[in-house]
């Protein structure tokens, strides 16, 4: 069973980038583009790891990762 990682970033290009060379490694790997799409997922799909942009639209990073912090436990 492969790792799964949440990849939380509202670049694109970067979230393309990332998203496809951890694949590559063999990981699973969910997307999300804002806060609130990244606060669902987590809560939904329990990921092993969130890799957490702080300069995100609507949420930033740094108040998902506080809610997060009180809700699961996830490096």
């Amino acid at each position: 069973m492969a790792y799964k990682i949440l990849v939380v970033e509202d670049d694109a290009t970067l979230l393309e980038t990332l998203e496809y060379n951890l694949a590559r490694q063999g990981y699973e790997v969910i997307t999300a583009v804002n806060g609130r799409v990244a606060l669902e997922l987590a809560r939904r799909q329990e990921p092993n790891l969130i890799l957490l942009d702080v300069m995100l639209p609507e949420l930033d990073g740094f108040e998902v990762c506080r809610i997060l912090r009180q809700e699961i436990s996830v490096p």
